[in-house]
């Protein structure tokens, strides 16, 4: 069985066409955070949670007293601040980057590449919506983290923080999203990419205590086909892309215990998140994400 390959380049998938596919597209949160109703995002009060968002130059017809007299003294040029209301719910798409997520059979990606793919188009979409995103990075711990903006340049930043990343290291979701809280000051949604290919109960409860901290949570789970079947027709070689240890079998031996044990793990995740408010939905990387994405917010404005 093959473990990484590159085979095509998220990057390369990520084309203009392929953003223009998802214009038309909304992801809106269902539950209540800080009081508002989650889901209208902008605040209907002026002056509710106002940030600072950048300069421009000063147009005729602007308001003169946003202009920044303090620039002006400066440049002898007229700016005005422009501002940005904070969104109801502020979104952090966490991605698991530990070794498994490498691993590609006959995809046209690996299970990182279509997660890079999902967190840049998820990104996207919420940044059009004048929603704040941000992205954290995790294995054992966390990785990296680049807290949720909606400025104009965020899509930028993430891009290339994915970009940098390779996929390395064994998981630990329980401490990895233990520290992600610590940083989530205010309730958000946090969108969770994972091939989840760890301990169903562990996973589930670093989950819960998620929602038991009043975030919304989506678990989506990236797979490659064959790790849901075990269809290999000869002898192969199995190696844990985490601990690097190896075994050669015929899968025909393993596959009906296999599928037993995996439709097990998997019938846990769905009933544990389920039971706490938790939407978990599973993909193959053989499905190009645009359906994947439309199918998915369609089936949630039903929800």
């Amino acid at each position: 069985m093959p473990v990484y390959t590159e085979g095509t380049s998220w990057r390369q998938a990520l084309k203009p066409e392929f953003l223009m596919r998802l214009q038309s597209l909304e992801l809106r949160a269902r539950y209540v955070v800080e009081g508002f109703l989650v889901g209208l995002h902008r605040s209907p009060y002026h002056g509710f949670s106002v940030e600072f968002a950048e300069y421009r130059q000063y147009q005729r017809g602007d308001e003169p007293r946003l202009i920044d007299w303090k620039v002006y003294a400066r440049t002898e040029r007229l700016y005005i601040k422009q501002f940005e209301e904070e969104t109801n719910v502020r979104t952090v798409i966490a991605l698991d980057c530990s070794a498994s997520m490498g691993f590609r059979y006959e995809s046209p990606m690996p299970k990182w590449g279509y997660a890079a793919l999902c967190a840049a188009a998820l990104s996207y979409l919420l940044l059009r919506q004048k929603d704040a995103v941000g992205v954290a990075l995790y294995d054992m711990a966390l990785r990296a983290y680049r807290p949720p903006s909606a400025r104009s340049s965020q899509f930028r930043d993430i891009l290339r923080l994915l970009e940098e990343t390779e996929p390395g290291g064994e998981t630990d979701i329980a401490s990895a999203l233990a520290a992600l809280s610590e940083r989530l000051r205010r309730r958000s949604l946090v969108v969770l990419i994972s091939d989840f290919l760890d301990s169903a109960e562990h996973s589930v409860a670093a989950l819960r205590r998620l929602r038991a901290q009043k975030h919304e949570v989506i678990a989506l789970q990236v797979l490659e086909p064959v790790e849901r079947t075990l269809e290999l027709s000869r002898i192969a070689e199995f190696q844990d892309m985490e601990t690097g240890e190896r075994m050669a079998v015929h899968p025909a031996f393993l596959r009906g215990d296999y599928r037993r044990s995996f439709e097990s793990h998997q019938r846990q995740l769905t009933t544990g998140c389920a039971d706490y408010g938790i939407d978990f939905f599973s993909v193959d990387t053989t499905t190009p994400f645009d359906r994947v994405l439309r199918q998915y917010l369609a089936r949630r404005r039903r929800m």
